[in-house]
């Protein structure tokens, strides 16, 4: 159990990825905030966790809200007094082709996206700076590094993740604070379980490995940039796609 008394915050981690984010995290030993836009759909996630031994905290957040935000971290520290881990999962989608994409789509998209990582970041590195210690986790997407028709404020905004990721562990190298992101491929979730089924073979036809992921595999290249083991990689993009795209 290699995160045996750490403090993880995930966002986003009601269902899907996020969900299995969190409870891997907790099978390796972490207590874990649940942070979703809605407090009440953490339920599952907390009793799994629960289940499991550890910890778990549900809190509702807005992301897009440095107020909510910064509302939550401070809540964390004051009861359970540290927090070693952040992995921003929280995303939108608002697809459409570029000229019938609306402005509130593509402000929505990028709000969430970006500036919710970006305040997530921000709201936490003043603790794990004073801690000289600290793991951050963005995810990204395939799409933020190859594009995708109909996805320019979804593509944009992973594409910028990507760059934030960068810039801050340069900024924050120096107090042993690692900064990395996980860019999924297609995975396994309700989303892409609506495809019709030409459109899905379409797309396995691209993937050499001839599967969608499972979020477990995100929770797992997560779980691993989180760890002791991934001490010396930082600004990281780690690619989880079956290789479909082989940076």
């Amino acid at each position: 159990m290699s995160l045996t008394g750490k403090i993880a915050v995930v966002t986003g981690s009601a269902q899907g990825i996020g969900q299995a984010i969190a409870t891997t995290l907790a099978q390796e030993g972490a207590d874990v905030v649940v942070a979703d836009l809605n407090a009440n759909r953490c339920e599952e996630t907390v009793t799994r966790i629960q289940q499991l031994g550890r910890k778990a905290m549900a809190v509702s957040v807005n992301v897009g809200d440095w107020n909510q935000v910064k509302g939550m971290i401070d809540r964390v520290l004051k009861d359970w007094e540290r927090i070693d881990i952040l992995v921003n999962n929280a995303g939108i989608t608002r697809d459409g082709l570029l000229l019938r994409m609306k402005e509130e789509d593509w402000q929505s998209v990028l709000q969430v996206n970006l500036t919710g990582t970006f305040f997530c970041v921000k709201a936490v590195v003043p603790t794990m700076s004073r801690q000289r210690s600290g793991r951050i986790v963005n995810i990204a997407s395939i799409v933020g590094a190859i594009g995708n028709v109909g996805q320019a404020n979804y593509s944009a905004s992973k594409a910028a993740v990507i760059g934030l990721t960068k810039t801050v562990a340069r900024e924050y190298a120096s107090r042993n604070v690692t900064i990395n992101a996980v860019a999924p491929g297609f995975i396994d979730t309700a989303m892409t379980q609506d495809l019709s089924a030409d459109t899905k073979e379409a797309l396995l036809s691209q993937i050499p490995l001839k599967r969608l992921g499972q979020p477990s595999d995100i929770a797992g290249a997560v779980s691993f940039l989180c760890s002791e083991k991934a001490g010396y990689i930082t600004g990281h993009v780690l690619h989880v796609n079956g290789g479909m795209h082989m940076a």
